[in-house]
């Protein structure tokens, strides 16, 4: 009995790992194919702008996509996706990795994410002629004001818990929350420092006054939970990066 047992669980083993052995890993994939598929929104500037004439992106994530598939000796193929998507997209296999997104604990229940390697905080923003309407958070979180925000974004979430008492206005992309305030149907919205920098220069929105940043958050890009092999690639990537200076030179390129 005792040797019927032990050739069982010998078997169980050897199955286990040929079953292992038997999972392809993006990393192969993506050399067998030298393809390297990026998912991308294309609407958080200047991380990822999508150009509608010609379906060509640009920004910080598009040229870290670039330089990876560039290192690993194949083609980067930008495959588009959303906000409310995107974590779908890598567990799907749409895409082998995403451009950058927020670390939250949400998000790392179905996917993995890479090594950190920029930073973001969240703050409130309004148009020059609302702002003297507000003077900090208490001042927003009141009925009569509308605060909009894009679905399956972390802007979501922390907009419906700093402002429960607040009328919050969901949209769902392409449209994007900040819209809603420069065509008059919202007071506020929130975003990062890296977007809003960019929105106040091209838009002339403005923080809302009284208002500090809060929630800060690591971005990184998503990728597949259970896939080792290639998330130990991605992480190791980033680090040689980060010390060669690379994401240091991009953050300067777009002004972060």
């Amino acid at each position: 009995m005792k040797h019927w047992i032990t050739a069982l669980a010998a078997g169980t083993i050897s199955l286990g790992l040929a079953t292992s052995a038997g999972a392809q890993s993006a990393l192969n994939e993506i050399l067998d194919t030298g393809v390297l598929k990026f998912g991308t929104t294309g609407d958080w500037n200047p991380m990822t702008v999508r150009d509608p004439a010609t379906n060509s992106y640009k920004g910080y994530d598009i040229d870290v996509a670039t330089e990876l598939a560039k290192d690993l000796g194949v083609e980067v193929e930008f495959v588009a996706t959303d906000w409310k998507t995107l974590v779908n997209g890598v567990v799907a296999g749409k895409y082998h990795l995403s451009g950058s997104a927020s670390i939250s604990p949400a998000r790392m229940k179905a996917a993995g994410f890479s090594e950190s390697y920029i930073a973001v905080e969240i703050m409130p923003f309004t148009l020059p002629e609302t702002a003297a309407k507000f003077d900090g958070y208490d001042s927003i979180n009141q009925p009569g004001v509308t605060v909009a925000t894009t679905l399956g974004t972390t802007f979501e979430s922390l907009t419906k818990a700093w402002f429960p008492n607040a009328e919050i206005k969901v949209v769902e992309a392409p449209a994007r929350g900040f819209q809603e305030v420069l065509a008059g149907r919202a007071d506020v919205f929130i975003t990062s420092n890296i977007e809003g920098a960019t929105l106040t220069e091209k838009h002339g929105v403005v923080q809302v006054p009284g208002t500090g940043p809060r929630a800060p958050s690591p971005i990184a890009m998503l990728v597949p939970q259970d896939d080792q092999v290639w998330i130990n690639y991605v992480n190791n990537w980033v680090k040689v990066k980060q010390a060669k200076g690379f994401f240091d030179e991009t953050r300067a390129k777009w002004g972060l």
